[in-house]
C-alpha cells in the first residue's frame, strides 16, 4: 500500500509491521457531527479494512475532546454541564457512525480521562526547557523546536494567520512569540478545573491528543490524521510537544483528508452550512450515504451534491442485480489494487460498476468497501 504523507508530501509505501497504530482525531461534541467529519472517519475506516484484509490487525484510536473552548462555551449558552452535553452528542455521533457501517475504533479515549498524563507530558515538556509559565499559563516555546513546521510546510505568516483562525491567540502579551501554544491554562469560574503545579486549571487543545496517543499507542503512530485543516495549528502542534519530550519521531504518515462543501463554502459548525448523517439515512438507506462519500476521493476537496445520493442508489440497485449471479472475477483484486493506491475508491466503486454490468456477482467486491448488498 502506498499512502501521500503530508510532512513529507508525496505518495509513499506505508511500511508496517503486523499491528498497525492508527489515531484519529474525533469529534468536539458540543454539536452535531456532519458531512465533512464522517469523511475523514470513513477514510480512516477504509483504510482498516483493507488493511486487516491484508492480514494485519489494526488498532485505531479516535479521541473525543470533552473540554476545551468550543464545548465549555456551547454548555455554558445551554446552561447545562459540559459533560452532559457531551454525553448527548456523543451518543448521536455513535448512531451516526453506526449508519455508515464504521467498524468500531480499539478506543475512544476521552480528554478528561487522560489529565494525569497531560499533567506529566506538560511537566516534562517544560522540564525539557521546551515551555514557560506566566501567570499559570503553560505555553510551548516554538522556537526551541527547530523542526517546528515539519507537518504543514506553512510560512510564519500563515501560521500566525491560522493560529489565529483557530483560537491560539497570537497577540497574546504573555507570549515569547506569536506563535507559542498553550499548554495548560487557568480555568474561569464556571469553568472544569484541575490542579497541577502552575496553578488550578485546564489544559489547552493540543497537548491533550498527544498525551492520548502515547498513552494508548506508544511513542511513534503508524499513522496519524484527520481533516486537512488540522494540519495547522493542531498536528503541527501535536509533532512539537511530542518529539520534544520523547526524541522519537511522533508519526511515520500524516494522512489528511479533504473538506466537504456546500454551495461552495466549507461545511463548518460556525457558519451552520451542514448537512449531517442521519439527514441523508432519512431519505435514503444509509448504504447509499456511505457510497456516495466513497465517490469522491479521500485528499481532495468537495461539495456536497444531493445528486450523489440519487446516483449512489443507483449504483446500489445495480451491484445488487448480480447478486444471484454465479459468475465470478477478478474485481476484488482490481478494488484492493486501486485501495492500495492512495485509497482511490473512486476507481475501486468504477471497478465494481464494470464487474456488475458484465454480470459478475460483485457481493466481495462491495464488501472491502464496507458496503452490504
Amino acid at each position: 500500500m502506498r499512502l501521500w504523507d503530508s510532512a513529507r508530501g508525496g505518495v509513499f509505501p506505508l511500511e508496517v509491521g503486523p499491528v498497525v497504530t492508527m489515531y484519529s482525531c474525533g469529534i468536539t461534541p458540543y454539536d452535531s457531527a456532519h458531512l465533512g467529519h464522517a469523511f475523514v472517519y470513513l477514510t480512516f475506516d477504509i483504510l482498516q479494512r483493507r488493511l486487516r484484509d491484508a492480514g494485519h490487525e489494526t488498532r485505531c484510536v479516535r479521541n473525543v475532546t470533552d473540554v476545551d473552548d468550543d464545548i465549555l462555551r456551547k454548555a455554558r449558552e445551554l446552561g447545562v454541564h459540559y459533560l452532559d452535553l457531551a454525553a448527548q452528542e456523543i451518543s448521536k455521533f455513535d448512531r451516526d457512525m453506526g449508519l455508515l457501517n464504521l467498524l468500531p475504533v480499539f478506543s475512544e479515549p476521552r480528554a478528561t480521562s487522560a489529565i494525569p498524563e497531560i499533567l506529566t507530558l506538560i511537566g516534562k515538556t517544560f522540564d525539557k526547557g521546551y515551555a514557560y509559565e506566566i501567570e499559570g499559563h503553560v505555553f510551548f516555546e516554538v522556537k526551541k523546536f527547530a523542526r517546528f513546521g515539519q507537518v504543514s510546510h506553512a510560512s510564519r505568516e500563515e501560521m500566525i494567520l491560522l493560529a489565529a483562525q483557530h483560537g491560539g491567540k497570537p497577540d497574546d502579551p504573555r507570549k515569547r512569540d506569536p506563535l507559542d501554544f498553550v499548554l495548560w491554562q487557568p480555568s474561569l469560574d464556571d469553568e472544569p478545573s484541575w490542579e497541577s503545579r502552575w496553578g488550578a486549571g485546564r489544559p489547552g487543545w493540543h497537548i491533550e491528543c498527544s498525551a492520548l496517543a502515547l498513552r494508548e499507542l506508544g511513542e511513534t503512530l503508524d499513522v496519524h490524521g484527520g481533516g486537512r485543516d488540522l494540519a495547522f495549528p493542531h498536528h503541527e502542534c501535536e509533532a512539537a510537544q511530542s518529539e520534544s519530550v520523547t526524541g522519537a519521531p511522533f508519526v511515520k504518515t500524516w494522512l489528511h483528508v479533504g473538506l466537504v462543501g456546500l454551495d461552495g463554502i466549507k461545511m463548518s459548525k460556525s457558519l451552520g452550512n451542514l448537512v449531517f448523517v442521519d439527514q441523508l439515512a432519512s431519505q435514503s438507506e444509509p448504504a447509499a450515504v456511505r457510497l456516495a462519500l466513497l465517490q469522491h476521493h479521500y485528499r481532495g476537496d468537495w461539495q456536497w451534491r444531493n445528486a450523489d445520493l440519487e446516483e449512489a442508489q443507483s449504483r446500489l440497485a445495480t451491484w445488487r442485480s448480480t447478486m444471484s449471479s454465479g459468475r465470478g472475477s477478478d474485481v476484488v483484486e482490481e478494488v484492493r489494487r486501486a485501495l492500495d493506491d492512495d485509497l482511490d475508491t473512486p476507481t475501486a466503486l468504477k471497478a465494481i460498476d464494470s464487474a456488475a454490468q458484465s454480470g459478475f456477482n460483485v457481493t466481495k467486491a462491495a464488501s472491502l468497501l464496507g458496503i452490504t448488498l
